[in-house]
């Protein structure tokens, strides 16, 4: 026979287990010593960072060394340059047109050919302006033997008047005729010689010398005497001028130096590669253009090779001074900030600190220093964007020094007990 066991008698379920407090203080104190080491292993990175060559060389401020590029303020000279856009513009530009109509017979010059003053351009046939000159040249000789008849009998008649043997109307008749036949003659001399300037303008010649342009008519057509459109254009190309405007600020500077006559000026084409011309400066306008604050200036060039070409546009440098013994950086080395205009100066432990400087006159190349810097300060010319106070550089042809360095540990076994190198 089976008993039942009541509920009461079965057994308790099991509670869950505690861990024994001998291992609860172990996991805290794994914990804090695991913290310990971090922080120690990382304060030893910090000091064998600092200790370290990158202390002295290879980091500043925790930024890796910069390779820039040096140089030193000289003693100079300092062109004072003012800039402008000009326009070639020759001394002459004729136009050549026929006086006389007629046909044209002959040409005496070739598009684009340089011509010289006097040099025949083209011949008008000058048969018939040759016949007019003779039928003139007959007409006076003519007038010229009615006037001497005229003056032998007024003397006859003088001869008489005096006597009382002839009228005084006769004799005044006769004075009366001969001032007519001298006045006649006068006429007939007159047009002798405009006869013979139209055969002279028979012969087309060149009123300057310069080159001739495209040629407007041929061979053999008739020529209208000044006619619109001209028979070519010679324009005078050397010499030659070139006109620029000129802020009205540096017109006082010019002004100075003789009224600006005979300052140097130097031209180049649009890109500024190649020089055209070496000149000098003939005159400033006599008044400024209000719209542009302006004042155009003319300057000469002798341009024998040709190279300025009429109404091209160049770039025009004119000389206005020379500023001796200045304190000259290249122009890389100045640098621009809030407070002013700044240079990096190297220290002679190969850092770097801000220096505030006075800019004067410059060129493209190289800029005067009116203060802040003596002669033979080193600067910063390349490389000064990643710098600031206080930065060690690498100077150019220096090896930049090893990120670990030598005696940091950084060749020690592992087993020495010492920690691996910061670096």
């Amino acid at each position: 026979m089976s008993v039942e066991k009541s509920p009461a008698s079965a057994a308790p379920p099991l509670a869950p287990k505690r861990p024994s407090t001998a291992r609860l203080t172990v996991s805290v104190l794994g914990a804090v010593g695991l913290a310990i080491a971090l922080g120690a292993l990382l304060t030893y990175c910090g000091k064998a960072g600092a200790k370290g060559p990158h202390a002295h060389g290879a980091f500043s401020g925790g930024r890796p060394a910069t390779t820039v590029g040096v140089a030193t303020a000289v003693l100079g000279e300092i062109p004072v340059d003012q800039s402008a856009l000009g326009t070639v513009t020759p001394v002459a530009t004729v136009q050549v047109n026929a006086r006389v109509s007629g046909q044209l017979v002959k040409l005496g010059f070739k598009e684009g050919q340089l011509v010289k003053k006097g040099q025949l351009l083209m011949l008008i046939d000058p048969r018939p302006y040759q016949a007019a000159l003779d039928l003139a040249q007959a007409t006076l000789d003519h007038d010229r033997a009615l006037l001497a008849g005229a003056e032998i009998d007024l003397k006859r008649y003088e001869t008489l008047r005096a006597r009382d043997s002839v009228a005084v109307q006769t004799y005044d008749d006769q004075r009366a005729l001969v001032a007519q036949d001298q006045a006649q003659v006068r006429a007939d001399q007159a047009n002798v010689a405009s006869a013979r300037l139209n055969v002279e303008f028979t012969r087309v010649t060149a009123p300057v010398s310069g080159r001739a342009g495209l040629r407007q008519i041929d061979l053999g057509n008739q020529v209208v005497a000044n006619e619109s459109t001209p028979v070519t254009v010679i324009t005078e190309v050397s010499p030659i001028t070139v006109v620029f405007p000129v802020p009205e600020d540096v017109i006082p500077q010019i002004m100075a130096h003789h009224g600006g006559a005979g300052l140097g000026v130097t031209v180049t084409d649009r890109s500024g590669a190649r020089i055209l011309g070496e000149g000098r400066l003939l005159t400033l306008d006599n008044a400024v253009n209000t719209t542009t604050g302006t004042v155009n200036g003319r300057a000469e060039f002798a341009n024998k090779d040709g190279a300025l070409f009429p109404f091209q546009f160049v770039n025009v440098t004119l000389h206005m001074d020379l500023l001796k013994n200045q304190v000259v950086v290249p122009t890389t080395a100045v640098r621009h900030g809030p407070q002013g205009d700044y240079v990096w100066l190297l220290n002679a432990d190969r850092t770097v600190r801000h220096q505030a400087v006075t800019v004067g006159p410059g060129t493209a190349e190289t800029v005067s220093i009116a203060s802040g810097l003596k002669v033979g300060d080193v600067v910063i010319t390349a490389g000064g964007d990643r710098l600031r106070d206080g930065a060690t550089v690498i100077l150019p042809g220096q090896a930049p020094p090893m990120a670990g360095g030598k005696g940091t540990g950084q060749h020690r076994h592992r087993g020495s007990g010492s920690p691996p190198s910061a670096g």
